[in-house]
């Protein structure tokens, strides 16, 4: 029988309900940019932090937060899934816009 397969760390996501950007969990409040997001590595620790960001779908800031798999590679984050690359990149209609417009732009911190 083959060993199980390791779990990746995880990120927390959702889309923010005034505008529909795409959010990502640091510290108790939302981020614009994935490499602004908390990495979890222990699953436990990552529940929680799930449970926390829940209260921002009560008070109508965000729909549907979830957990998902990502990669880390010195500092480099990367979603595991092509869903999530999709999502962390913006609008794929036109790459003038969105998030892929801008890639060597400075991180900065949007509380909501």
């Amino acid at each position: 029988m083959a060993a199980p397969k390791p779990k990746l760390p995880q990120m927390i996501t959702a889309n923010r309900l005034r505008d529909g950007e795409v959010v990502w969990w640091k510290d108790g409040r939302w981020v614009e940019r994935l490499e602004q997001g908390t990495v979890y590595g222990d699953p436990r620790i990552a529940d929680e932090a799930l449970a926390a960001a829940q209260v921002f779908v009560t008070d109508r800031v965000v729909v549907n937060p979830y957990l998902f798999e990502v990669r880390v590679e010195g500092s480099r984050i990367t979603p595991a899934s092509e869903r999530e690359i999709i999502r962390a990149a913006g609008p794929t209609v036109r790459h003038d816009l969105g998030k892929q417009s801008c890639p060597t732009l400075e991180s900065f911190d949007v509380s909501i």
